[in-house]
């Protein structure tokens, strides 16, 4: 049997796709960075949307929630909830938890003041306004 590559092109090619695809990563990862300013909106977060999104983390919401197709799908989409619901849907939804209504889904009771409500409003509102480039899907079934 013939033998087609040598052990040195095998070596130049490994390395030469490797070199290109290197190139491509590089290059990636430039465009996204260049782009994030124009995504993400950071001249919008305040104190508020600070608060906000601790109150979010440190509750542990993605353990249930996603934000923008990140975390568990247990719970609806947060990342979009302003745009489909409004905040005082948010705030009276969250108030109202647990229902108790039997075979339901339930979320935990959170003892959050008014200013905490506003907060994660203003959380939510700045999330609705980054460009996900229609990340996740709407999906509707």
């Amino acid at each position: 049997m013939q033998q087609i590559f040598t052990k040195a092109m095998a070596r130049n090619i490994f390395l030469g796709g490797a070199a290109f695809f290197l190139i491509i990563y590089v290059v990636l990862t430039v465009d996204t960075w260049r782009q994030i300013p124009q995504r993400d909106h950071a001249e919008r977060l305040t104190a508020s949307v600070r608060h906000g999104k601790y109150l979010v983390d440190s509750n542990n919401c993605v353990g249930c929630h996603t934000i923008n197709g990140e975390g568990a799908y247990y719970a609806p989409e947060l990342g979009n909830v302003y745009v489909r619901r409004g905040p005082d849907f948010v705030k009276a939804w969250i108030k109202t938890q647990p229902t108790g209504i039997a075979g339901r889904r339930q979320m935990p009771h959170f003892d959050f003041s008014d200013a905490d409500f506003d907060d994660l409003n203003a959380y939510f509102e700045w999330l609705s306004h980054v460009d996900t480039n229609h990340w996740p899907p709407n999906v509707q079934g």
